[in-house]
């Protein structure tokens, strides 16, 4: 039977929906749709209010872990930055870039590989920087060279997150599953997604150059890498080093089978080791005091992400098992109690569930942030999959990659991380939006139907 609490949860999940349609924020309706239900379930306005801070604070535990990875791998890449190890990582990548179309996938598997290890809105400001101006000069239109960066990194790295786990972990977490699952499946899709887009990409690519004839594009002029940057000694160590030793934790997790929260406290803990070493080895005397400018920059960066995205998992995390943490043992699972009853009275099946959570996290991505819709398709493939009995990792991971491809940066014209990228290409937001919109959208239709395949 549906209480009360189970309508008013609907109506609130309702309203968020329509509000990213409209493109406006969603924290507000879901602090007062928080207040409402622990209001109505306890019977107490003070226990509503307190309601309100243990899903805060149960959002914020469950995600933690997340946003202090993101704010350690910023920092070291912050402090690399400050010695010039960062350009000089991206040295080799400089010197392949000479025709329009290898520039293109040049650019784009660096950015993917920078976006995997320091997430794409870093890797923008790091790869932009150095490599775009190169890749206009090479004759690759700066628009291409936009779309490259958003493809590859917002979109593809982004949505799977192999490395950094924070949207599986956030799709496993709003699903009830372990990360594992949601890990492998996201991957799939997330890179099927990405090849179908890029070949999309590819072909408006060489159509472009056939017809225009294009050979330089007029975007930002190239900025040289001075003598002293590339002939640094510190800067050429740690350009070498890091990467090996980043690439060796990757190794250690597939061999050693390391996932979920262990994966995270390895990198974390390899980050956080990079970042003392470069801060000591740069600033010397000034260690002290210069780390904590870097853990500053990181944390800020990650609480920026994230600060809304916690209110929104916390209203969310009343639909699983998380409530009892919220609302008080043997609380309901409103969402999950909510898809039962739902599963009894339509004929879902996995055609109508896969596009179903597809349609409903590109929705979500409309705000601009990927990962505030995540706890939204995570919930529902658990609440909707289970009683259907179809395959809940693979339902979420169709949300996750769709929530995050749409809002991570890819086709929403006022998302930071499209803003970013096309103001470091010298393009217009909204035309970088557009060119994306066709490639992403048949990325993200053939990675549903696969998806739906392996449901």
């Amino acid at each position: 039977m549906l209480t009360l609490s189970h309508w008013i949860y609907i109506l609130v999940v309702l309203s968020v929906i329509v509000a990213m349609i409209f493109r406006r924020d969603v924290v507000l309706v879901c602090l007062v749709g928080t207040f409402l239900i622990g209001v109505i379930y306890t019977g107490s306005v003070v226990s509503g209010i307190q309601t309100v801070f243990h899903a805060l604070m149960t959002g914020g535990i469950e995600i933690f872990d997340i946003m202090l990875i993101i704010a350690i791998m910023v920092a070291m890449l912050k402090s690399l930055e400050v010695m010039g190890a960062d350009k000089t990582m991206l040295s080799p990548f400089r010197k392949l870039m000479k025709t329009p179309t290898i520039t293109f996938f040049i650019l784009g598997i660096a950015m993917y590989i920078a976006s995997l290890f320091f997430w794409p809105t870093p890797a923008t400001a790091l790869i932009g920087a150095v490599l775009i101006p190169v890749a206009v000069e090479a004759g690759l239109p700066a628009l291409y060279a936009a779309m490259a960066v958003n493809i590859f990194g917002h979109g593809m790295a982004l949505s799977g997150d192999l490395i950094l786990q924070g949207a599986p972990q956030l799709a496993a977490k709003s699903a009830d599953i372990d990360i594992a699952q949601v890990l492998s499946r996201g991957a799939l899709l997330s890179i099927i997604a990405g090849v179908v887009s890029i070949i999309i990409t590819f072909i408006m690519l060489k159509n472009n150059l056939r017809k225009e004839n294009i050979k330089v594009s007029s975007g930002r002029k190239s900025k040289d890498i001075s003598a002293k940057e590339i002939n640094n000694p510190m800067a050429k160590l740690f350009g070498r080093v890091v990467p090996v030793v980043l690439l060796a934790v990757i190794v250690v997790m597939v061999m050693r089978k390391i996932k979920g929260g262990d994966a995270t406290a390895l990198l974390g803990g390899t980050g956080t080791a990079i970042l003392i070493v470069s801060t000591i080895s740069r600033e010397r005397n000034k260690a002290l005091e210069k780390i904590v400018e870097h853990l500053r920059e990181g944390f800020t960066f990650a609480i920026k992400i994230f600060s809304p995205v916690i209110p929104i998992a916390g209203f969310f995390f009343l639909g699983g098992s998380e409530s009892a943490m919220i609302l008080g043992e043997n609380a309901p699972k409103l969402l999950f109690d909510i898809g039962e009853t739902v599963a009894k009275i339509l004929p879902l099946n996995k055609i109508s569930l896969g596009f179903g959570n597809m349609i409903i996290g590109i929705i979500t991505g409309l705000d601009g942030s990927g990962f505030s819709g995540v706890p939204l398709v995570g919930g529902l493939a658990r609440a909707l999959g289970g009683p259907v009995n179809v395959n809940i990792p693979t339902l979420a991971a169709i949300g996750q990659v769709s929530a995050v491809w749409s809002g991570g940066g890819t086709i929403v014209a006022w998302c930071f991380g499209l803003v970013a990228t096309a103001g470091i290409a010298g393009v217009s937001p909204l035309d970088l939006a557009r060119k994306n919109f066709i490639p992403v959208m048949g990325g993200l239709l053939v990675s549903t139907i696969v998806g739906i395949f392996l449901m």
